[in-house]
């Protein structure tokens, strides 16, 4: 959720000039609040990964009517987000296409302690419904895994890590995924031979119940010393570093 790219006070909803799509949109206030909502998450999920296109085609591939699809396009487009596709559909139908390539928050804590509880709200209500996104992306991948062939069923990955980090470390580590991710950005075309569209989730968080435990065993350090191969605890006593034999 960190960038180091400014907020964008007044957003743009023009789409990119030259047909280059900017990589990401720094959300501010304004813009998060006309962000959040399932639908509006879905639809621009959808356009980024798959491409443009019309509000009926959308609310087929959704199962919404074409009516809030469309509704909920043009909001999308009113603070930046789609724009539409120039030389293409008919003004009956129109043709949208993401803005930009991805959306970030550079500064959680201005919105978490934001004086508006409809800002909270919304960051709230955004992140859920990315978990909820990433989470059916996954099941997806499991449901129809025995469809890919075997070389792309071997190298299917879902694994789970446990660090001890500071929030300075953790950052750093974020970082360094990112940086290890952009490199594979356009090593493979998309029209080459074996080539698919591969999602790559990262969640990042600390563990409730982590710094209780941490702080446990900081205070039988603490307490502790050792002295010719015993460990003294500070109330006198004495065990041996191994079992005793029986």
């Amino acid at each position: 959720m960190s960038t180091h790219e400014a907020p964008s006070p007044d957003p743009d909803p023009r789409p990119a000039t030259g047909g280059a799509t900017p990589p990401l949109r720094q959300l501010d206030a304004r813009s998060l609040r006309g962000l959040a909502h399932p639908l509006r998450l879905r639809l621009l999920e959808v356009l980024r990964h798959d491409g443009p296109a019309t509000a009926s085609r959308l609310a087929e591939r959704l199962g919404e009517s074409s009516g809030a699809t469309s509704y909920h396009l043009r909001q999308l487009a009113s603070y930046g987000f789609v724009a539409e596709e120039t030389g293409r559909g008919t003004a009956r139908e129109r043709w949208w296409r993401a803005v930009h390539e991805g959306i970030q928050v550079s500064d959680p804590e201005a919105f978490l302690g934001h004086d508006d509880p409809a800002v909270r709200g919304a960051l709230d209500l955004m992140l859920h419904e990315i978990a909820s996104i990433h989470t059916s992306e996954l099941s997806t991948w499991l449901g129809s895994m025995h469809t890919w062939s075997q070389e792309w069923r071997s190298r299917g990955d879902i694994s789970d890590y446990t660090l001890w980090l500071t929030p300075e470390v953790a950052g750093e580590l974020g970082e360094r995924l990112r940086e290890v991710i952009n490199d594979y950005r356009d090593r493979v075309p998309a029209e080459a031979a074996g080539a698919a569209s591969v999602r790559l989730h990262l969640h990042a968080f600390p563990r409730e119940g982590g710094q209780r435990r941490a702080a446990r065993e900081g205070d039988v350090r603490a307490g502790e010393g050792v002295r010719d191969g015993q460990t003294v605890r500070d109330d006198g006593t004495a065990r041996d570093d191994e079992e005793e034999a029986t």
